[in-house]
This record gives structure tokens, C-alpha cells and sequence, in this order.
């Protein structure tokens, strides 16, 4: 048993108890002996707000469907969150308290009689009522059972097409399911490896959380179970009742003419997979040890072993002093630091590392994007071929798309009662999850016994309310990211002694030679109305390991290796929903304190964020391993007993974890802002791109300067954010030094001094992009934003290739991305996605060029690059890439794409709410912000 879930049964044996008498009316058979709940008092009283564009509809029938392609319209509810959300762009300036509902809705409980738009009783005891502005479904349930049913049954209603998808994503299946378009194999070829399982595999994780989990395991398991029951009771009544969505005839999963076929029922291990694929995106965190050891060998080619590891680690900015941190009152948590001697790393021999292949026996169109379009009936036309391009374009999720990152996303801004005009906290908070028609997530509120909250749910797990509101409470998160995923070289043998290879496929294990597990997927497809890819197949293969699955074969001292990646939560897909029951359940959170206790039963890498009318509070959740003594989680380390995670058993893959006291945490706090920045100090970045300059400066600048004048309100604190969504990390924070090295000397060439005078301009009037009127689709800086995004990335190619080399250059922008712009399709985030500046190399930019200034730094890099670090070379590299960056035209600057044509400055940035199902919504105004957002000011308390 993990010392997690000793700490937790120590924890709430009190709440153990009291979850006894709710087991009892957890089933079905139970009836509804359950009392109706208590009256539900909302504390909030009109002061929460939350959005969630475009709309809570997200099922359409296939005439719903054919209406929009032909004539544009929409269900109802399925846009009519998109214009306030967009509004806030131009609104924020004028913003006041008052006017929050004009670009928010009332997140208040319940729904006045006279905004009733239906009511639906899938059961006796439960009913869902929907309300005339939004449709957002309220679920108040008289039992348990009732309660988690409702929440499936709406699940249904208003998702059905998305789980269904995102299920088969998570078990590896998207192209048997939906189509064989190009970007369907390259998600199911990126998730899938990250968490393989077989049937048995899901099956374990349910029985774990109901056996290893007390009573609150048993309770969750319940809920679960009833909650599925709600989604396939709402499954069969749309199917007989012809009212399914229309994507299941286009797919040519059921006869549009004699309803012929079947929308496979949903099971409790579909909430595993689905689970796997949520927090494992979105609350992951480390990994890359293998690309970082390749960037490592890079600079030690070049500079030697300890010259080349100096200036390696002063990029790789582990606990870098400037860092913007959420915990700035100088309260250290240790965590996953470079050691002073390490020992146990495993790096590869020079030129030996292969991928791991994944896809074999390819027939027909795989790996391709051949198409053979159906005849499709007349009727279909309009729809045909809308899945052509994939269901989810691709490097539209996290962690999905060519070169892709994992991304972080999510921003929280707090401010405690002291410094605000009532005396209560106030936060604007939400996670950054991308852009999709329907959303991931569904706007919900659910009431019944020991359930009280509303707010969001990712959709096919939303037994309970994972970000929102409680009686007298409200809670976000951001993605944390710190390293809960390690990377060890395991020795390759072979079972009869002979010399093992690279392609070995046994390994020694603890001095036993073992062999591999093989995990495999085949898929096949056929084209369909709505995706047009010829017929064809593959096998995706993974080999998995007591310590994780390989993802990389090498050599290490000449020796054959694989390497695996070794994630804490792999096999624990959910156990974090014993922590969401302890958010939704207004008996165990009753102030910060048995808050911060709920979200540390969270096991994903989140930083979570808490306000009630008293206290605002932060609390950083994870399963954070603990590793052998000196062992250097940011390099592979080699697979033996003397550097496993502490206490590590591969059985059910579990080990010691850090306690509660060592995660970062605080209450009470000035204010607090996150922007997937680092959390504190000593908590070491899993990655690179945390040092002096990061999107979180956005907000933090902002935020202490709201704090500093005192009298913040709700509007003032949204329009900090509202702010910083529009504005240009580069210009802010970078153009300033830029400038000040080429304005050293006067600019002779006229077309470059014209271009510097638009820069100086735009830094002027805010560096940001933003419409010169709503409507005009023109930024009122536009050249200068033109100018600043064809500069970006050649300034710091002229600033760091000459002087790194082109080898060592290659191999760190392979571990971080120079640049990412809103137009910057290239980026981790993909075009059209919101999220910006979260990857790029302001940070080395910014202390590149303090250094050639002779300012002081903080943490410096190892060696100055601009111009070998002579001002009048740098000057003069800036303005050479400067003058290239001047010459480009628009077009080149923004090529076009599906969306918009070639030089559309305002359409390359705006935000496409990605279509998962057939249902398309008109583009918005960028903004780099909350695709769930929370204003919260609570004024009072039970």
C-alpha cells in the first residue's frame, strides 16, 4: 500500500465513518430511502461568474448538422457563450463589477422559477433543470445513486459524441472508430504509448481505488458506476428515440434510414481510459530525460565535459534566482534538484540512440492521407467529407502534433481580503484548455447527499465538479508539470546468455533476465461519409518494462540499453478522484486547510487555488516520487535497485511519495498569480524554459501593482487579466533591452530606423495585439506586430547559433522552442489555439542581452552570445536580422492556412473552436486566457 493512502485513511477516518450511512443509499437497490437533501444556502450571493465558450450543447442531429453546413445555423445553446467571452477584448477597459454579467454568466446555485427552460427526470430521484440563458444543467438529486446517474444522463445529453471519442482515443482506437485521416493516426500514435493498458489493466485500477481507498474508494467506485449508468440510459433513449448525434450516421455507425447499429454501451474501465488521457495531458509532468541527455552530449562535444555541463546547465535553468514564482515569500520546497554529485546516469554513446518504433505491418492507406471518397446520399452532402482532415486537427491537444510539447496552460490571479475594497479574497481563475466545438469540459451543478458544487467537469468524468464553486468555496487549477516521470536505461540480455542487441527484447531486473511485455493495437478503417482516407491498417506495438515503457534503444558504455519512461501515476489514471469527492463534499471542505488536504489526494501534477470570503490559499498536488539519494532526475539514470524510486513495487506501480509538507503551499499569501510558472523556491523545473522572463511576469507585474494601490475589486482583477490575455510577452518584456542595444548608436539606414520607430510605438502604447476597433480585424499596431513576429525567431538565431554552434543550437531548440506566438503554428500549441509565450527562449534572450549590456544578472548564462559578447557586434547582428525580418512581406509572415488567407494578420491569431463533432463556430479575437474562467468573491461564510 502507498504511503499516500496510509496518510490519507489517518487523515479522514472521521470522514470514513461519516461516508457509512451514504453507502447505504449508494445503490440502486438501495431505493430512495435517502432523505431530500438540506436546503442549499449559496454564500456567494451573486458574486461568482464563470464562461465557457461557445456553448454547454455539444450533441447535434444529423438535421441539426446538415443545417449548419448548408445554412450556418446552430442548436440552441451550442454558441451562445461565445460572443460574451469574445467581448471581453474590447469590454475589459470599461469593465466594472456591474457589468461581470455581460461577459460572464451568474454561476449562481439553483435556477429562478422564471428562467426555467426544462426540467428532466430521468429517475424519481433526480431531476435536471436546465436554464433559459445558458442550458447549463442543474442536477439535484434526492439519493446518491440519483445524483451521479443525473450527472451521466446529462453527461449524455450533452457530450455523447465526445466521450465516445475521446474513450477510443484513450484505448488506442481512434481510427477503427472515426476514420483513418492522417491526423487520427498521428493522436492514437502519440497517446496511446504514453499510457498502453490491456482490459485487465483498466479493470485493476477500479478494483484498486475500491479496495485501497476506504470507504471513500468504495463510495467513488458507486458513483462512478451510477454515473455510467446515467450516460447509457441516456445512450438508449436517444438511440430509439432517433435524437442521437448525427456523427454516428456520418461515421457509419448507424443507419440514418433504419436506425440499424449501435452506439456501444459505456463500462466503467471507458472512465480509466478517458481519465488517461485528461490528466495525463493535462497533469503530467518530467520526462524528456533522453532529448536532454542528447543536448547535454551536444555541448560537451563542443566545450568539453565540465565546461560543456556548465554552460548545458545555465540553459537548462533548473532553480533559476529570477524565476517569476506563486510562492513569493521566499518559503523553500526542495524537490527534484541537480545533485552535487550524482550518481547512477545513464547517458547514451554519441550517434547510438534510436526511437522505439511504434507502427508495423502498415496495408492500404496508413501513413498516408490517401482518400477515396463514398458516394454519399444527397441528403449527406453538405457533410461529407468533415472529418477528412481528423476529428482533432492536429497539434490541436497538448502533447499531440508534429514536434509537439506538453504544454501547461491555466491561469489563476488571487488577491487576499487585506488589499481588496471588501475585505474578502477575489480570484479570476481557470484552466487554459484549448479551443473545441463542444469543449472538453461541461458546465454542470450538482446537489445531492455530500455533493454540493458547480462548476466544470472534463466530459466522462464528471461524477463530480473537478473546477467551480461549493457553498461557501471556490477552487481552479493550473498544470504544475513538475518531474513525476523519470527515465531509466535497462540493461538488454538475452534468456539463453548470449550477447544481447539493441533490439533485445528481455532485460535484466533486478539481476534476472526478464523478458518484455508486448502491448499491441491493431486498427483498421474503411472511408466514410464524413472521412474520406482509404482503407487501411496498422499495428501499433509498445514494449513495456518493470520500469516503464521503452520508449528509446542506445548504448551506454558500449552496451545495449533501452530506454523507459517511468510516470508515478501510470496504473493510477484515477486515483485522483478520491480528491475531487473531498472538493465536492461540503462536509469535509470547510476553510483552506481541509482544502489544501482535499487537493493533496489529487495525484496529477496540478497547482490548485482556493478562495472563500476569509482566506485565499494555494496548494501544488502530485504523486512526487522519492528518488534514491544523488540520483539527477533531469538525465536517464541506470535501471537498478540503488537508484529506484524509494519503496518501489512495478506490481501496481507504486512507491513513497513526498509528503504533504513538502509540496508547495501557502495561505493567506499578499496575492497569487499562476501562469504554469514555477511555484517556489528549491521546487525545481521539470523542464527547460522557467528563468527570468515567462508569461507569469504578465500577470505578476500587474497583480502587485493592483495590490500595491489597495481596493482591488472583481473588475479590476479581471481586467489585469483581460490585459495581459492580449498582450505581446516579447514586446513587454524583451523589445525594451532590444532597443536599448540597437539605439547605442544612431540608426543610419532609414527603412530600419522607421521599422525601430514602429517598434518603439508599440511598446509605447502597451505591446499589444489588439483590434484598432471591434470589428476591423486590423490591429492598431499592426506593422509593428508584423515586424516583431518575423524578428523573433532570426534575432535569436543570429544571437545564439554563431557562438553554440549549429549541433549544440539544434539540440536545445530541440528541447525548447525559440518562439510562441499566437501566429506561431509551429509551436506546441498548434494554430488558432489561444495559449501563447508559454515556450519560447525569452529567458536566454533577456539574460543574453543584460549580459551584453553589462547589467547585472541574476543566474547568467555560462557565456555571453550576442555577438560574442562585444555590444557593437550584437547591435549589429540584431539589426542584420532586423533588416530581414523588415523585407519579409505578410504573406510570408502569415502563409495561410484552412482559415484564413495568406497575410491575414488579425485571422492567423484569432481562436477556431476546433470541430470534434459536426457542429463549426465563426473564429474570435485572440486572447491568451481561461477557456473556463471563474470570478469569485465570496462575502460570506457557514
Amino acid at each position: 500500500m502507498p504511503p499516500r493512502t496510509v496518510t490519507f485513511r489517518a487523515a479522514t477516518a472521521a470522514a470514513v465513518i461519516a461516508l457509512g450511512a451514504t453507502l447505504l443509499a449508494a445503490s440502486p437497490q438501495a431505493g430512495a430511502a435517502a432523505a431530500e437533501p438540506a436546503p442549499v444556502t449559496d454564500y456567494c450571493q451573486g458574486q461568482c461568474d464563470d464562461i465557457l465558450p461557445p456553448g454547454e450543447n455539444g450533441n447535434a442531429t444529423l438535421v441539426e448538422i446538415l443545417g449548419n453546413k448548408a445554412f450556418g445555423t446552430h442548436p440552441a445553446h451550442s454558441d451562445d457563450q461565445l460572443d460574451r467571452y469574445n467581448g471581453l477584448v474590447a469590454g475589459h477597459t470599461g469593465l466594472t463589477d456591474q457589468k461581470l454579467t455581460e461577459f460572464f454568466n451568474d454561476a449562481s446555485f439553483g435556477v429562478p422559477k422564471d428562467q426555467v427552460e426544462s426540467v428532466t427526470s430521468p429517475r424519481d430521484d433526480v431531476t435536471i433543470t436546465r436554464d433559459k440563458a445558458s442550458g447549463v444543467p442543474h442536477i439535484k438529486g434526492t439519493t446518491r445513486y440519483g445524483t451521479e446517474f443525473g450527472a451521466g444522463f446529462a453527461a449524455g445529453q450533452d457530450r455523447l459524441w465526445l466521450m465516445d471519442l475521446f474513450r477510443h482515443i484513450g484505448r488506442g482506437e481512434l481510427t477503427s472508430f472515426a476514420g483513418g485521416a492522417l491526423a487520427n493516426q498521428g493522436l492514437e500514435q502519440q497517446f496511446w504509448p504514453q499510457a498502453p493498458y490491456t482490459e485487465a489493466d483498466l479493470e485493476a485500477q477500479v478494483e484498486y481505488i475500491r479496495t485501497h481507498e476506504g470507504a471513500r474508494g468504495e463510495q467513488a467506485m458507486a458513483d462512478a458506476q451510477a454515473y455510467v449508468d446515467g450516460i447509457n440510459a441516456y445512450r438508449d433513449k436517444s438511440k430509439n428515440g432517433r435524437y442521437f448525434p448525427g456523427e454516428y450516421v456520418l461515421t457509419g455507425k448507424i443507419d440514418a434510414i433504419t436506425n440499424v447499429g449501435e452506439i456501444q454501451p459505456f463500462k466503467l474501465t471507458d472512465l480509466i481510459s478517458i481519465a488517461s488521457v485528461v490528466g495525463g495531458q493535462f497533469g503530467g509532468g518530467g520526462g524528456g530525460e533522453v532529448t536532454a541527455a542528447l543536448s547535454l552530449l551536444a555541448a560537451q562535444q563542443k566545450y568539453g565535459v565540465a565546461e560543456g555541463t556548465r554552460v548545458w546547465e545555465s540553459f537548462r535553468q533548473r532553480e533559476d534566482p529570477e524565476a517569476v514564482l506563486t510562492v513569493h515569500d521566499g518559503t523553500s520546497f526542495p524537490y527534484a534538484g541537480k545533485p552535487d554529485k550524482a550518481r547512477g546516469t545513464a547517458l547514451p554513446d554519441s550517434g547510438s540512440v534510436t526511437a522505439e518504433p511504434l507502427i508495423h505491418d502498415r496495408t492500404g492507406s496508413a501513413g498516408t492521407d490517401r482518400k477515396t471518397p463514398v458516394k454519399a446520399p444527397a441528403a449527406l452532402k453538405k457533410a461529407q467529407g468533415i472529418y477528412d482532415d481528423g476529428v482533432i486537427p492536429e497539434g490541436s491537444l497538448p502533447g499531440s502534433g508534429s514536434g509537439a510539447q506538453r504544454r501547461g496552460m491555466s491561469n489563476a490571479l488571487l488577491v487576499s481580503g487585506e488589499h481588496t475594497a471588501s475585505g474578502n479574497p477575489i480570484a479570476v481563475f481557470g484552466p487554459q484548455t484549448g479551443y473545441f466545438a463542444p469543449q472538453l469540459m461541461m458546465l454542470q451543478e450538482l446537489q445531492g447527499p455530500g455533493i454540493s458544487a458547480r462548476g466544470v467537469s472534463f466530459a466522462g468524468v464528471g461524477m463530480y465538479i473537478q473546477m467551480g464553486r461549493g457553498q461557501d468555496y471556490a477552487w481552479s487549477a493550473t498544470s504544475a508539470a513538475q518531474d513525476i516521470t523519470d527515465t531509466y536505461a535497462v540493461d538488454l540480455c538475452e534468456p539463453d546468455g548470449s550477447t544481447p542487441t539493441k533490439d533485445s527484447t528481455h532485460y535484466l531486473y533486478r539481476g534476472t533476465c526478464t523478458a518484455m511485455e508486448t502491448l499491441e493495437r491493431t486498427n483498421s478503417w474503411t472511408p466514410t461519409v464524413a472521412d474520406s482516407t482509404a482503407k487501411g491498417s496498422y499495428r501499433m506495438q509498445v514494449r513495456r518494462t518493470n520500469y516503464g515503457i521503452v520508449t528509446h534503444r542506445a548504448t551506454v558504455g558500449g552496451k545495449p540499453v533501452a530506454y523507459t519512461s517511468l510516470r508515478s501515476t501510470y496504473r493510477h489514471e484515477a486515483d485522483s478522484i478520491i480528491g475531487f469527492q473531498m472538493l465536492n463534499d461540503p462536509s469535509y471542505v470547510t476553510d483552506a486547510v481541509s482544502f489544501q488536504q482535499a487537493a493533496s489526494h489529487i495525484d496529477y501534477a496540478f497547482n490548485w487555488f482556493y478562495a472563500d470570503s476569509r482566506t485565499a490559499a494555494f496548494y501544488n498536488s502530485g504523486m512526487n516520487p522519492v528518488r534514491a539519494a544523488d540520483v539527477d532526475p533531469a538525465l536517464p539514470v541506470r535501471a537498478e535497485r540503488a537508484y529506484e524510486w524509494q519503496g518501489y513495487d512495478p506490481a501496481a506501480n507504486t512507491a513513497a511519495y513526498t509528503p504533504f509538507a513538502e509540496h508547495p503551499h501557502s495561505s493567506g499569501q499578499d496575492y497569487y498569480i499562476s501562469w504554469n510558472n514555477k511555484q517556489a523556491k528549491g521546487y525545481a523545473a521539470a523542464g527547460f524554459g522557467l528563468s527570468a522572463v515567462h508569461r507569469g511576469d504578465l500577470l505578476d507585474q500587474r497583480v502587485s501593482k493592483l495590490v500595491e494601490q489597495g481596493g482591488v475589486t472583481r473588475a479590476s482583477l479581471t481586467r489585469a487579466m483581460a490585459e495581459a490575455a492580449v498582450t505581446d510577452l516579447r514586446g513587454e518584456q524583451l523589445l525594451p533591452e532590444l532597443l536599448k542595444v540597437i539605439r547605442s548608436q544612431p540608426v543610419t539606414d532609414p527603412e530600419l530606423n522607421a521599422a525601430v520607430q514602429q517598434l518603439e510605438s508599440w511598446r509605447a502604447a502597451g505591446s499589444q495585439r489588439r483590434e484598432s476597433s471591434p470589428g476591423s480585424h486590423a490591429y492598431t499596431h499592426a506593422d509593428a506586430v508584423r515586424i516583431m513576429d518575423a524578428w523573433w525567431p532570426k534575432l535569436v538565431e543570429a544571437e545564439f547559433r554563431p557562438g553554440l554552434g549549429d549541433d549544440l543550437y539544434g539540440a536545445l531548440t530541440a528541447g525548447l522552442a525559440t518562439d510562441e506566438s499566437p501566429a506561431a503554428s509551429h509551436g506546441p500549441s498548434g494554430a488558432h489555439s489561444g495559449s501563447a509565450f508559454q515556450y519560447g527562449w525569452w529567458g536566454f534572450v533577456d539574460k543574453d542581452l543584460r549580459q551584453v549590456l553589462g547589467q547585472p544578472v541574476k543566474g547568467p548564462l555560462a557565456r555571453t552570445y550576442c555577438g560574442g559578447g562585444d555590444a557593437s557586434a550584437c547591435r549589429d547582428a540584431l539589426l542584420a536580422s532586423l533588416k530581414q525580418a523588415v523585407a519579409e512581406p505578410a504573406t510570408a509572415v502569415y502563409p495561410g492556412d484552412d482559415n484564413c488567407k495568406a497575410g491575414e494578420q488579425w485571422c492567423t491569431d484569432s481562436i477556431v473552436h476546433r470541430p470534434l463533432g459536426g457542429i463549426a463556430q465563426k473564429a474570435i479575437h485572440w486572447q491568451n486566457r481561461p477557456t473556463y474562467q471563474q470570478v469569485v468573491e465570496f462575502p460570506a461564510h457557514r
